[in-house]
């Protein structure tokens, strides 16, 4: 699998090892050219978002709110340069890049890059980590979620070679 010039230069500064496209075996997700405003993230950063995969994700929250569960989004679109900063962060800090791509896929190959992926968390629980699994939130989300067109990305034991996150569904669409 080929990477554009831009995601090529990216992976050579984050020494992102060459046959990562084809190890991930993730496809390559291209940015989002028409995004849409979302709401504020948990982090009261604005979001943003594909707009059916909007439409979806308000659907799917308001369900939940008449069944007394909380679903508060955490991230949602990323750009490649975001992507990118992230991983310079985790770089910084001193995480080996093998470290980093278990739990973040390379830039290019983030599904939040299509604008159709939502990281959820729920109030009492900490984002982004497995014991988002405990909560009614996830529980609610593996009973509902697929009636959204929303799906579990990275399951246990995932082929990708990600490690489990509860928190990071993926719109497939209507009718799923």
């Amino acid at each position: 699998m080929q990477v554009n010039e831009k995601l090529a230069r990216i992976h050579q500064e984050l020494s992102i090892p060459a046959s990562y496209p084809v190890q991930c075996s993730m496809p390559l997700q291209q940015e989002c050219p028409g995004l849409v405003q979302a709401e504020a993230d948990v982090f009261g950063r604005e979001a943003w978002l594909e707009a059916q995969t909007c439409a979806a994700w308000q659907a799917m929250k308001a369900a939940a709110e008449l069944a007394d569960v909380t679903l508060q989004l955490v991230s949602a679109y990323r750009s490649y340069d975001y992507q990118k900063q992230l991983f310079l962060r985790k770089l910084a800090r001193g995480d080996q890049i093998s470290e980093i791509l278990k739990v973040n896929a390379a830039p290019g190959f983030s599904e939040h890059h299509s604008g159709r992926a939502v990281d959820l968390g729920s109030p009492g629980f900490p984002h982004l980590e497995e014991a988002f699994e405990a909560s009614p939130a996830f529980a609610w989300l593996q009973e509902h979620a697929a009636s959204f067109g929303f799906r579990l990305s990275f399951p246990r034991n995932n082929p990708y070679g990600v490690l489990y996150e509860p928190w990071h569904w993926y719109y497939m669409g209507s009718g799923v």
